[in-house]
């Protein structure tokens, strides 16, 4: 049985994830910053396991961690993201853009560097991040949301760089665009139902490999451009 741990599993996209998942009969290690509220996620059926995990503070990072001990993890993946303010040219909020970066940015990266050794342990070794094409420079930005899309960028830049050296570790690393769905995040107005958007990540994830490790790409598997 392979095993997968989700970070920001308790709505959204996590959450769709992780009932995919378990659905289709994987280990899903669900973390969440408050399990107990979780009610939609404890509600999950199948191998579920819910960790608290405040992928902003070392030491909640540091607990999971020890939780897992030498665990095998087949995936990781990095979902917790947010929003912050989306705020147009001349009305910078450092301290929401510093905000928006810990947690889409830096975490991700810290996540990622503090289970490794799980992954590597694994049978498939992936790591894979949630992004958004709203962080690709090719694809033309149209202005606003000036954190959230430099997150996102600097999200890229992060894992493709991580890709080039775990590659000779046997680990593949891909950052994901979601589409634009309907969640708490995305809105009514999304184009794109959730459980779509979840079918086609896990079948991304399920291509994903040391000849793909690297890319951008898109819930449907096309490439995007960085």
């Amino acid at each position: 049985m392979s095993t997968i741990l989700i970070t920001g599993a308790n709505r959204g996209i996590g959450l769709e994830l992780t009932k995919q998942y378990a659905a289709a009969g994987w280990t899903v290690i669900a973390c969440c910053r408050k399990p107990a509220e979780a009610k939609a996620l404890r509600a999950v059926k199948g191998a579920v396991e819910i960790q608290p995990l405040d992928v902003t503070k070392p030491a909640s990072l540091a607990k999971l961690k020890k939780a897992l001990g030498n665990r095998p993890l087949d995936v990781l993946l990095n979902n917790a993201g947010v929003s912050g303010k989306r705020l147009g040219f001349g009305k910078t909020d450092p301290k929401d853009f510093l905000s928006v970066l810990h947690v889409n940015t830096v975490a991700p990266l810290l996540v990622t560097e503090a289970l490794l050794g799980n992954v590597r342990r694994g049978k498939l070794k992936k790591i894979v991040s949630i992004s958004s094409k709203m962080g690709s420079i090719g694809d033309g930005p149209a202005g606003g949301a000036y954190a959230y899309r430099a997150s996102k960028t600097a999200l890229n830049m992060v894992m493709v760089n991580a890709a080039g050296e775990l590659k000779g570790k046997g680990i593949a690393v891909a950052v994901l665009h979601p589409g634009w769905v309907r969640t708490d995040m995305g809105g009514r107005s999304a184009p794109l139902k959730v459980s779509e958007s979840a079918a086609g990540i896990v079948k991304v994830i399920d291509g994903l490999d040391l000849a793909t490790t690297g890319r951008f790409i898109n819930y449907d598997g096309k490439p995007l451009p960085w």
